[in-house]
């Protein structure tokens, strides 16, 4: 393998479009994800706000948008995607599938962190009065945090891996390259190098991942 031939340039840019794919998304995702987890704690069987309807109709939706394989939804998500961005195609067109893609699996990670919450807490904040906003602001999610943060961590890694599959319905970043040059040019040298800079990444995300969880954690 020759990486001298390599156009480093490309590497570089490729590798700013899957953080900023990864970064975007993840910022859309917590955002819906988080909300929608907290929902589905909240509506579910002996919790405060307990709605079997509508916990039932919402686990269903989260497990029917979990189901699908990303590549596929990638593809059945290309009219929206036009429809909302503009373009199906590099970094904006990329960013509605991976939140599709990712809010549901946030959510129901968000969800099993908060069942995991010691309901003493949420009792002790009944007993003084406290409303159900309350007591979600104030004493679950601080009591859940490095539950979430692991949570997110884990969703930041699906993303990575995620943006990269994009690359098959031209996404752009290293998955894109990888599959241009690496497979289609038979540029070995292009694939190890993408394959190498999104194993380190991954490495990275997790190092940061668990030293947020360590430092929020209560001794």
């Amino acid at each position: 393998m020759d990486f001298s031939q390599i156009d480093w340039s490309d590497i570089a840019l490729a590798t700013l479009d899957t953080l900023t794919m990864t970064g975007a998304s993840l910022l859309f995702t917590v955002l819906l994800g988080l909300p929608l987890g907290v929902l589905l704690f909240l509506t579910g069987k002996k919790q405060l706000l307990e709605q079997g309807v509508l916990y039932a109709v919402l686990s269903v939706v989260v497990n029917i948008l979990r189901s699908i394989p990303f590549i596929i939804l990638l593809i059945v998500l290309i009219p929206f995607t036009l429809l909302l961005m503009g373009t199906s195609l590099g970094v904006p067109g990329t960013i509605p599938p991976l939140v599709i893609g990712t809010t549901p699996f946030f959510a129901r990670l968000v969800e099993n962190v908060l069942r995991e919450v010691d309901k003493g807490i949420i009792e002790a904040c009944q007993a003084m009065g406290a409303k159900t906003w309350q007591i979600i602001w104030h004493a679950l999610l601080p009591e859940a945090l490095p539950g979430l943060l692991a949570a997110a961590t884990v969703t930041t890694i699906a993303l990575v891996s995620y943006a990269a599959m994009s690359g098959v319905i031209g996404g752009g970043g290293l998955g894109d390259l990888a599959l241009r040059y690496g497979y289609q040019r038979f540029q070995t040298e292009v694939m190890v190098v993408t394959v190498f800079i999104l194993i380190v990444l991954v490495q990275l995300l997790q190092f940061a991942g668990d030293k947020l969880v360590l430092k929020f954690t209560r001794k």
